[in-house]
This record gives structure tokens, C-alpha cells and sequence, in this order.
């Protein structure tokens, strides 16, 4: 059977804030930290909040709650009746969320940006692996040449239709299917914030998979986020102060598929491999849609593209981790 570690019981984050005593507010009125600890599309997530009255801030809570809930139903691959997954079964779906739609667009975009290193279609690549392992007494040296071949034959972000207009989303062909794993998690966390600053929050930390800051704490200070090292996430190897900027991390680590660690979730669409499981990266941007996805592009991408890349998704600069410590920072 395979080892399907969770994303985030590896989470190379470490917000630093969490536990701070009541910070003082103009006029002298004590502001609490309120915090809340919960899952988002299957990983742990969490929000903090500074405020006097802790009652309205588990109200902002609450309707932050349900707007996730809300699109949990969109993204979920993990859910039969979510709208993604009504895409993959049927290959096409009319009256496509608009949220979907935003998304499947985002993603597009970044597939061409990185010339299909990123491709939002790589859910056969996950079935077939999944299945493999999952077989009694698998071949450790993962799926055959000719399934991953007929696997890669259906990864194609140029066969995905997308009308704005008339709200369908269609596949070229029979057996394709749709992932926004990699980017849905940033996406919910800027709407989140967005829900809480409508109700009148603008210091907090909002982590949907994807931690993001929204100004500064109370005290004036910046948040501060600490990148771990994939083989140990007790060891810090770089923190960052972070003032209205999501930080989003990808690893190979996230769900190892075998035994021997061999194979991991993030597929290489060129060969059908995947990235090694021990390796991170870690992409700084204004929001939470343009940091993730590029983390996972960037994971993948070669060298020399690494910066065109970047800059062209949107990301401020990007840290690679491997167990060793930082090998190199890539700014746009």
C-alpha cells in the first residue's frame, strides 16, 4: 500500500505569532489574539486574528468558515458531488462555477507561462500511480512504461476548453482530468481574507494551505514565517517577515506514494517521474492565487527558466530547500 502522507503534517511553515501575548492598541484598549485551527481541502489550516471583542471576532470567524465551505464544494477532488469532480467524471460541465472558472483560467495561464511544466491535467498521472500502488504487491519501480505513456497522452492543458460566456468547461478527449490541488489552496485563502476584512480585519494570518498576512500585527511588527527543512520541519532553515504577502511552499514530501519514497505527488509532465521527495520551494508573492501554483512550477522548472517564470507568474522571489539547507533564492 502506498504511504500517503499528509501535505501538512510536513508544512515547512511556522508562524512565529501564534501564542503572543494581548498586544496594546491605540488608546490603550488590548487587542486578543484569537485563533482558529481547522482543515481546508484535506490538509490542517488555520486563522489568526487580532481583536478587542473576542465575540466578533468568532462571528468574522464563522462567515470565513462558511465561505470555505462554499468552495471546498468547487475544489475538492476529494468530494463526489464537488464540481471539479463532476468535471472529471462527465469531461465537461456546463454552469461552471464562477470561481472554477477563475481558477481553471489562473491555471492555464500558468501553464503557458512555464510551457506546460505546470499543467493543471496531470490528474491521470495521479490515478495511474495511485492504482499501482495501491495493488497488492506493486512493482517498487512504479508503473509500467506503456501505462504511463497512455497516462501522458491525456495530459494536455491546450485540450481544455473554458467559455466565460456561456460557463462551460469541456475536455478534448475521452479519460482527461482536472487538479487544482496546487493552486485552489491560495485561491481560498485570499477569498477568506477577503471575508474577514469585509468584516473589518486587516491584521491577521490566514493559512487555507497557503499562510498569508494581511498588514502588520498590532504592535506594528511584521509576521514572521519559517521555512523548514523538508527532512526535519522542527529545523528552521530561513524565516522571512512577512507584511501583506502569502508565502507558498511545494515539496515532494507531501504525499509519498510508495514504500521507498521514491515517488511523490508532483509529477514531472515531460517523462510522467516525479519530484524528488526531499526538495522544496518556496514562493513569496502579493496573494495566495499568484504564490501557489508557481511554488509547484518552480519545483519543476529548469534553472535557466526559473526567473522568466517567476516574474511572469506574478512572485516576488522563490527559496529552494533541500535537506542540506537553502541552495539558492531566485528573485523576479
Amino acid at each position: 500500500m502506498p504511504v500517503a502522507l499528509s501535505r501538512r503534517r510536513f508544512i515547512t511553515f511556522v508562524a512565529t505569532a501564534a501564542g503572543l501575548p494581548l498586544l496594546l492598541k491605540a488608546g490603550g484598549a488590548r487587542a486578543r489574539l484569537v485563533r482558529w485551527e481547522g482543515t481546508a481541502l484535506g490538509g490542517p489550516a488555520s486563522i489568526q486574528l487580532y481583536h478587542t471583542d473576542e465575540t466578533v471576532a468568532q462571528q468574522a470567524i464563522s462567515a470565513a468558515l462558511a465561505e470555505l465551505r462554499r468552495l471546498e464544494a468547487i475544489f475538492s477532488v476529494y468530494r463526489a458531488d464537488s464540481a471539479i469532480s463532476q468535471l472529471n467524471r462527465q469531461g465537461q460541465l456546463d454552469h461552471a462555477p464562477a470561481d472554477l472558472i477563475t481558477m481553471l483560467e489562473r491555471a492555464l495561464s500558468l501553464a503557458k507561462i512555464s510551457d506546460g511544466v505546470y499543467d493543471p491535467t496531470v490528474q491521470p498521472l495521479w490515478n495511474l500511480y495511485f492504482t499501482h500502488f495501491a495493488a497488492a504487491n506493486p512493482d517498487p519501480a512504479g508503473p509500467s512504461a506503456h501505462a504511463l505513456d497512455t497516462a501522458l497522452a491525456l495530459v494536455d492543458w491546450r485540450s481544455v476548453e473554458v467559455d466565460r460566456t456561456s460557463k462551460r468547461i469541456a475536455f478534448a478527449r475521452p479519460g482527461m482530468g482536472l487538479t487544482l490541488n496546487s493552486g485552489a489552496q491560495g485561491y481560498i485563502t485570499d477569498k477568506v481574507a477577503d471575508v474577514l476584512r469585509a468584516h473589518g480585519f486587516d491584521r491577521m494570518l490566514v493559512d487555507m494551505g497557503e499562510p498569508r498576512a494581511l498588514s502588520a500585527k498590532p504592535d506594528g511588527s511584521a509576521w514572521r514565517i519559517g521555512i523548514a527543512n523538508p527532512a526535519d520541519r522542527n529545523q528552521t532553515v530561513v524565516s522571512l517577515d512577512v507584511v501583506d504577502k502569502c508565502i507558498s511552499t511545494s515539496g515532494g514530501y507531501g504525499t509519498i506514494l510508495d514504500q521507498a519514497g521514491r515517488f511523490t505527488h508532483i509529477f514531472d509532465t515531460r517523462t510522467g517521474g516525479t519530484a524528488p521527495a526531499m526538495f522544496s520551494v518556496s514562493v513569496v508573492a502579493d496573494s495566495g492565487i499568484a504564490a501557489d501554483g508557481l511554488s509547484t512550477t518552480m519545483l519543476m522548472a529548469p534553472a535557466d527558466k526559473r526567473q522568466a517564470i517567476l516574474k511572469a507568474g506574478g512572485g516576488e522571489q522563490a527559496i529552494f530547500v533541500t535537506p542540506q539547507g537553502v541552495v539558492a533564492t531566485v528573485k523576479a
